[in-house]
Parts: structure tokens; C-alpha cells; sequence
């Protein structure tokens, strides 16, 4: 008998992993604490191409190009003359689970079934849970999908209770849990029980599955407008639906396109807090999980991180929860779409900066999601109302998460706010060198790379840390 104690089955964590993924990672690591990331990525078994072919095998891509002419004619009222961007959509919803994780489930759930595995089990209370028991009900195999649900006093979020639902319907046993630090424990003695395949959000396949987003969006665009995007905005969260869309852009020729991170601001609630559980109105794509992720990728459940959005991220915008449940509600009023609100993230975004940018450049949102009973922003506001959050309409700019959410009493009054990547860059860095016995030449290649900084930038901050 094993000892299932919380301190030993942490103990084993990378020995399971290494089971549950098939994958040993210590082949990419070196001896100063860095590693190779585009050896890690390399050690994806497919191309490109053979990811897209294994993708249309499963109904999962080639989704829907839509351009908001209606939401671009009123971001264009707000505008300067000769101001106001084309706002295109990338309508990730059409994928069979709804969302553009059916991507990445699609290549991660294969690996599994290639490599052998029976099923595969999914430590997540979003989308990707449905997005895995979608691929392992078409490939025939078992799934576990391990949910953060509830608090102390057994009250769960609508959205959450919603991706229950859709997962069970889909085939899957769902595991729910209590906020807390069970989850990645939980998940762990699953794996060394059943001997499932870890279908991580956070595999380099995982990763690999998102760049035909990115590719296939700078194709759609080519397509209808003969020009590349200009810009590209993902929501952030985790970090990988910016990074595996970044590296697909960026596989398609795109090397001008920028890539904007779309967060919504969370700023004073603690994700892992039984008291603040239910008192946000987002379980994803918002600060809570943005932030940590891009300045300590490695935080996941896996040793190395994939999705490593700081060496992708040109500038970082942030929402507040109000702002998106208001662009939620025009986007289906206005273009007859109606999404659930954590995708449209990256569209109040878009609709913020559309006006500051001339007419003919192009943004493209690269994604939607799917909504449903508890996905919808009704329920989300009564239910917030229920546990004492203050709904009203007003000025963004006042909202405080936790206390109240102000749905924009004008549509001008969605802001344009920016994460300091400076800021982000000193933090990764900081805790990357702490690591690093020395810092040479061979080193600084590596920080500049996650970093996505200049030489100048890194030596100022290395004097600065005392590391130069």
C-alpha cells in the first residue's frame, strides 16, 4: 500500500507526472537553471500540418472569420476623425465543446491514445474540462475531470455548476472539490491510481494544439482583407491561449502583428481564499491567475511550463468586470452573437482600443466561448448580488473587485488600462536569477528570450538586482 498521505503523494509528484505525461523533461533542463524551451516544444511529435489534419479528423478548427461591423461602427462614434479600427472575431464557439480548448484537447487527448493510455484526466473548473471529455468521447476513451467547486459552505459558482453539467454530458466523472489546496493533490492520486494520461493545459502538445489558432486566424485575415493583422488580443490566464496563438501567428510569417494580453483586473482577491471564491464574477481570464502566470510559468503542474506568455506579450490591457459583462451584452444585441462573457475579455479590450488606432488597421479577437444557463451574465450578476456585491451602473474606474461591479453607464466609458510589462519583466527576472549560480552570455540569451526584452533593458536590471 502506498502511503496517500498529503506529504508523500506531494513527495512522488514528479515521478507520477512523468508517468501521466510520457514525457521526461529533465532531458531540456541545464545545469544554470535555465532550459531549453524550443527543445521542449520540439519534442511535440507532429508538424504543423499534421496538427491541423488531426484536428479536422475531430470537427475541431476552421472557425468562423466575423468582422463587427456593427461594435466597429460604435467604437468609430467615440473616435477622433479618421480613427477607429476594424474589429474582426475569431469564433472559436463553433468547436465541438464550445470553445477554442477543443484545440487544445484535440492533440493532447491523441498523444494519449497513441502512447497507449486508457484515459485521460483534466484538473480544471473551465472550459478545457468540457474540451477534453468532447475529444476523449469521440476517441473512445475514459476521462476524469477534476474540479475547483465549491466553497466551505457548499455554495459554487453558476459558471462552474454549468462546465459540470456540460463535462457529464459530455461522458466524463466530474470530481469536485472545495477551493483550497486539494486540487493538484487530488489530481496527482487520480493519476497514480487509474494510470491515466495527465491531459495538463500545460504539455508543450497542449500548446502545440493552440497554434493552429494563430496560424488559421493570419490566414483567415490574408483571406478576406489581403493584409495580415495588425494586432491580435487573447484573454490571459494560465498563458497558454496567448502562447500557443502567438507561436502560430509568428509560424505563419506574421512577424509585424502585435500580440496584446486582455485580462480582467481582480487586484485585492486571493484566488485560493475560501472567503473570496465566490466573489468574483470570472474563473478565468482575469489578474488572479494573468498575472502569477506570466512572471512564474513554472507555478503549473508540470515542471516546465509550455505556455510562457511574457516571451509573446507586446503590451498587457485590463478590464474590469463590468466592462466585459456590458461588451457580453452588445455583442449580442448588436451582432446577434450571444458568448459567454470570460472570452469577451479581449473584445471589451479590442472595443477600448479600436478608437485610439486609424481606420484601416485590423485587431482581431481570437476567440469566443460558448454560453449556457450558468455562463450567461444574468445568473453571474444575481448570483454576485446574492453574495453581497453591489450591481449598478456608473463609471468603471470606481469598481472594486469583491465589493461591487459597475456596468459602464456609457459605452465611451470602457477604458484602456495598462499592465506595466517593465514591471513584469523586474519580477520574472528577479526570481530567475535568484536560481542561476552565474549569469554569462549564454545566460543572458536565455533571460532576454523569456523575458521578450532588449539587451539594454536586461543589463539596467541586472545592475539594478545586484547581478551584473
Amino acid at each position: 500500500m502506498r502511503d496517500l498521505s498529503y506529504k508523500a503523494v506531494m513527495a512522488r509528484q514528479t515521478e507520477i507526472m512523468r508517468q501521466a505525461v510520457g514525457l521526461d523533461y529533465s532531458q531540456f533542463e541545464r545545469p544554470d537553471s535555465s532550459f531549453d524551451y524550443e527543445a521542449l516544444m520540439a519534442a511535440v511529435p507532429y508538424s504543423l500540418e499534421e496538427v491541423r489534419k488531426i484536428q479536422e479528423s475531430l470537427h475541431v478548427g476552421h472557425t468562423p472569420f466575423v468582422y463587427l461591423d456593427n461594435l466597429t461602427a460604435l467604437a468609430r462614434k467615440f473616435a477622433p476623425e479618421g480613427q477607429g479600427a476594424k474589429i474582426y472575431l475569431k469564433d472559436e464557439a463553433s468547436n465541438p465543446s464550445g470553445s477554442y480548448k477543443a484545440r487544445r484537447a484535440s492533440l493532447s487527448v491523441y498523444e494519449a491514445k497513441r502512447l497507449g493510455y486508457k484515459g485521460v484526466i483534466a484538473a480544471t473548473s473551465g472550459n478545457y474540462g468540457a474540451a477534453v471529455a468532447s475529444m476523449a468521447a469521440k476517441l473512445g476513451l475514459k476521462c476524469i475531470v477534476v474540479q475547483e467547486c465549491y466553497d466551505s459552505r457548499g455554495i459554487g459558482q453558476p459558471e462552474i455548476l454549468e462546465k459540470q453539467r456540460k463535462c457529464e454530458a459530455l461522458g466524463a466523472e466530474v470530481v469536485q472539490l472545495n477551493v483550497g489546496p486539494e486540487l493538484f493533490y487530488e489530481t496527482l492520486k487520480l493519476l497514480e491510481e487509474t494510470g491515466f494520461y495527465d491531459a495538463s493545459l500545460y504539455t508543450p502538445t497542449a500548446i502545440a494544439g493552440v497554434e493552429t489558432l494563430g496560424y488559421e486566424l493570419v490566414e483567415d485575415c490574408r483571406g478576406v482583407l489581403g493584409k495580415d493583422p495588425d494586432y491580435v488580443i487573447a484573454t490571459n490566464a494560465g498563458g497558454g491561449n496567448l502562447t500557443g496563438t502567438a507561436r502560430g501567428v509568428k509560424k505563419a510569417g506574421a512577424d509585424n502583428t502585435k500580440i496584446y494580453a486582455a485580462s480582467v483586473d481582480l487586484s485585492g482577491l486571493h484566488m485560493a481564499s475560501d472567503h473570496d471564491f465566490n466573489r468574483k464574477s470570472f474563473t478565468t481570464g482575469h489578474t488572479g491567475f494573468g498575472i502569477p502566470f506570466t512572471v512564474q510559468p513554472d507555478r503549473s503542474d508540470v515542471p516546465r511550463n509550455a505556455a510562457r506568455p511574457l516571451r509573446y506579450l507586446d503590451r498587457y490591457l485590463l478590464l474590469k468586470q463590468g466592462e466585459v459583462f456590458y461588451i457580453t451584452e452588445a455583442l449580442a444585441s448588436l451582432e446577434g452573437m450571444e458568448r459567454g462573457p470570460a472570452g469577451n475579455t479581449s473584445l471589451a479590450a479590442a472595443f477600448a482600443l479600436a478608437p485610439t488606432l486609424p481606420e484601416d488597421k485590423v485587431i482581431v479577437v481570437q476567440e469566443t466561448e460558448y454560453t449556457g444557463a450558468g455562463k450567461h451574465p444574468m445568473p453571474q450578476l444575481s448570483f454576485a448580488q446574492d453574495q453581497g456585491i453591489e450591481i449598478f451602473f456608473g463609471d468603471p474606474e470606481e469598481e472594486v473587485p469583491g465589493k461591487n461591479i459597475i456596468l459602464p453607464e456609457h459605452p465611451s466609458k470602457i477604458g484602456l488600462r495598462d499592465y506595466d510589462l517593465a514591471d513584469l519583466r523586474r519580477s520574472a527576472l528577479r526570481r530567475m536569477i535568484a536560481k542561476m549560480p552565474e549569469i554569462g552570455p549564454e545566460q543572458k540569451t536565455y533571460l532576454r528570450a523569456e523575458l521578450n526584452c532588449d539587451e539594454s533593458f536586461l543589463e539596467e536590471e541586472l545592475r539594478a538586482q545586484g547581478r551584473a
